[in-house]
């Protein structure tokens, strides 16, 4: 086999053979997480493909950069129940999320792949996320970081769209996912099923402010409801008839270049960030 770096960068698109060679190399390797929910009439319902190619794109782009790179298999099914309520909505207990890392991390950790970092595409994962990886940096001193690409892709669409229409465009099932599956998969968005922002009901005479939470003078409050009973449309805030695929595709290039970044800053800086060689 030619020792050149190949040009594949999802773990599952390898072959064992290719595999051994870029393995032993200890490239950096992208493990992304989404949810399988209800994002609102026009959206698709699989937003962990988002949170997938968004980690393909990145791995795509550390690559062109030098830092060889790899994606593992998304883990596709969110925690906490949210979206269990909604039909079609699949869902599964942090008991089970945390399982199911430990095994993950745990199949790399043992081939001594420690080079990890998390891409987060679910609220309700962040939790367990942040558990887990404290628990192995504590038992073997590997240190991995994990992004809430969502959080970060917020954040940056004030630099495409400015304060005020952020605010506008804001929430579940509208930006910032709206705007990327607009332009990463527009044959997947009805766009004739594009609704205006829902009307936000309230619980025992408070405003909902989330998908668990309602507001009092200023101040969340956590409530244990379902969002078929908080969001019945699936969308929560924001008015998705203002998102586009140009807000998408200007936000994707300034979330894969972000996110680039931070693998050639990981890389360069992954070996004084453990404490031990993981095992």
């Amino acid at each position: 086999m030619s020792s050149r770096v190949s040009r594949k960068v999802r773990m599952g698109d390898l072959t064992a053979g290719e595999g051994r060679e870029i393995f032993g190399r200890k490239p950096v390797i992208l493990l992304p997480l989404g949810s399988h929910e209800d994002q609102g009439p026009h959206a698709p319902m699989g937003d962990y493909l988002l949170a997938e190619h968004v980690a393909t794109r990145i791995a795509e782009r550390a690559c062109a950069s030098g830092v060889e790179t790899l994606v593992a298999p998304v883990i596709p099914f969110g925690g906490a129940n949210y979206f269990g309520s909604t039909p079609g909505g699949l869902a599964i207990s942090q008991a089970t999320l945390r399982a199911i890392l430990l095994d993950v991390i745990g199949c790399l950790l043992r081939h001594d792949l420690s080079n990890l970092i998390i891409l987060n595409g679910h609220d309700g994962n962040v939790q367990c996320i942040q558990e887990v990886t404290s628990e192995i940096y504590r038992s073997s001193g590997c240190l991995i970081p994990n992004i809430y690409l969502w959080r970060v892709a917020t954040r940056l669409l004030v630099d495409v769209v400015g304060e005020e229409k952020t605010r506008q465009t804001s929430g579940h099932g509208s930006d910032v996912l709206t705007s990327l599956a607009m332009h990463f998969f527009p044959d997947r968005v009805r766009w004739d099923m594009i609704p205006g922002p829902s009307a936000r009901p309230e619980v025992i005479g408070l405003p909902v402010t989330g998908l668990a939470t309602v507001g009092f003078d200023g101040f969340d409050v956590s409530v244990p409801l379902e969002v078929a009973e908080l969001a019945p449309s699936g969308v929560a805030a924001g008015d998705p008839r203002l998102c586009s695929p140009d807000t998408g595709a200007a936000l994707a290039e300034k979330l894969i270049e972000w996110g680039a970044r931070f693998v050639r800053h990981y890389k360069d800086h992954s070996k004084k960030a453990s404490r031990k060689t993981a095992v």
